[in-house]
């Protein structure tokens, strides 16, 4: 780029002068500023950002992106026990072949693709989803767990016409932000006291929180630190008082507890990140809605569902959206709540998953993350100074460890940890500090029993330090 001559971007067709200035002589425009006038001078940016020089040639942009990423240290090349909510996962090979297929990967939205079997493929993905969940409904995957859980709520206030939304406390603050993000224009949230002592829901409390204004009461089962409450009894709760009971769950999970709708869930949300989608640096997530045939909770749902229906052909059957004019798509005014692009493609990978493991390999999986949790939790517990958060209740797949005993921050453990090739536990301190110096660490089919030995003789190696 030489200096005084004006700057022609290679992709950027208006950047050519002549072009631009054709541009603005149609539009009855003297320069770009015009369309800026309205925007006061002193919210504009006076000077061009502080940033390098593009990058022109297309080498050099991938060389500079590739040393970018070399930068990071991902999970692929470290021992990683992180979990809270995005999960390493062993994904099979035709996860990746199936959904990397053009006629897949390249549907963006829309009916021109029914063509290549999108809608079946979804269909069959909301079906075994349904089978797994047992609940009749499920919808095509929305952004993640967290945007689903909010969609559930606001469900749920649509469906009674009410305002208070009651939340476990030990859920994931991120998604208690996005809950209250996205629905206090219409919900007011009020949170619910857990016990620190043991992990669970004190449900006497939460019964005092239940009133004649609550739409909903809402709780992850497994929690977000792993412990497992009383799901019959919070249902009854809820329903006492004419309130939906909404639960969120980890579907594989599955594999050993008993669904939610068996205890009394009205809708069950989550992640289906777990379903063969790779962590890709939290961009692998998906979330799912579920509930029973109730037309007046169905009626609800701001997205897509499919469904199966006869043709005008005897005996032969199509795949389509069901009750299409709730949705935003159909008229954006009249939508539920406004809806865009959502997560299909991840639809059709956990739908694959699912049809590769079956209900048995559900539970083998489900059974294994169970057998590890209670080995690391038992070797964990021998560590000089290291106490086992929540010892007396049960935990799938996570659980918290307190270091207040080592006299170290659970930042200053996980530094040390990272220096010898180990991810250590998500820090709790600053959202849970009730829990003092505690972390949530995650257990998966991926992880052996040698890698949990290893993390327990690198943690009493930095602890030692």
């Amino acid at each position: 780029m030489e200096p005084g001559k004006p700057f022609i971007h290679p992709y950027i067709p208006n950047s050519v002068p002549a072009v631009r200035e054709a541009m603005l002589r149609a539009v009855g425009a003297a320069s770009t500023e015009d369309f800026f006038a309205d925007i006061p001078v002193a919210l504009r940016m006076q000077a061009p950002l502080a940033i390098a020089a593009p990058h022109l040639s297309e080498a050099r942009l991938k060389r500079h992106v590739d040393g970018l990423l070399r930068k990071n240290s991902h999970c692929a090349g470290q021992l990683s026990f992180l979990g809270g909510g995005c999960y390493q996962h062993h994904v099979p090979a035709v996860c990746d072949e199936i959904n990397g297929r053009s006629e897949f990967a390249t549907a963006y939205a829309g009916e021109p693709y029914d063509d290549h079997g999108r809608f079946q493929a979804l269909f069959e993905y909301c079906s075994m989803m349904g089978a797994l969940l047992e609940m009749d409904v499920v919808n095509v995957p929305v952004y993640d767990g967290m945007q689903a859980a909010a969609t559930a709520v606001r469900m749920a206030g649509r469906h009674t016409g009410r305002r208070r939304v009651v939340v476990a406390g030990h859920v994931n603050p991120d998604k208690l932000s996005m809950m209250n993000t996205y629905g206090r224009a219409d919900l007011d949230f009020i949170t619910a006291p857990f016990d620190p002592a043991t992990g669970l829901l004190d449900l006497a409390k939460v019964k005092r929180l239940l009133d004649q204004d609550t739409a909903a009461l809402y709780v992850d089962i497994p929690s977000f630190l792993g412990t497992i409450d009383d799901g019959a009894a919070l249902a009854a709760a809820a329903h006492a008082v004419g309130a939906l009971f909404v639960v969120g769950v980890d579907p594989v999970s599955l594999g050993v507890l008993a669904p939610p709708a068996s205890y009394g869930a009205d809708i069950v949300c989550g992640d289906i990140q777990p379903l063969g989608m790779h962590m890709n640096y939290g961009g692998g997530q998906g979330g799912f809605i579920a509930s029973h045939d109730d037309p007046a909770i169905v009626m609800q749902y701001p997205s897509r569902l499919f469904g199966i229906v006869p043709t005008s052909v005897p005996g032969e059957y199509g795949f389509g959206d069901v009750a299409y004019s709730r949705t935003s798509f159909d008229k954006r005014e009249n939508g539920n709540e406004f809806v865009g692009t959502a997560a299909a493609l991840w639809g059709i990978t956990a739908g694959v998953y699912l049809a590769l493991m079956g209900p048995q390999g559900m539970t083998e999986l489900a059974t294994g993350i169970v057998q590890r949790t209670a080995y690391a939790r038992q070797r964990m517990a021998r560590i000089p100074g290291v106490r086992i958060a929540h010892a007396g209740s049960c935990h799938f797949r996570e659980f918290a460890v307190n270091f207040d005993g080592t006299g170290l921050p659970v930042a200053a453990v996980n530094a040390a940890l990272l220096q010898q090739g180990v991810f250590g536990g998500h820090d709790l301190s600053a959202a849970f500090p009730a829990l003092g110096q505690s972390a949530l660490y995650a257990f998966s089919e991926v992880h052996t029993q040698e890698d949990i030995d290893l993390l327990c003789a690198t943690l009493e190696k930095v602890l030692q330090q």
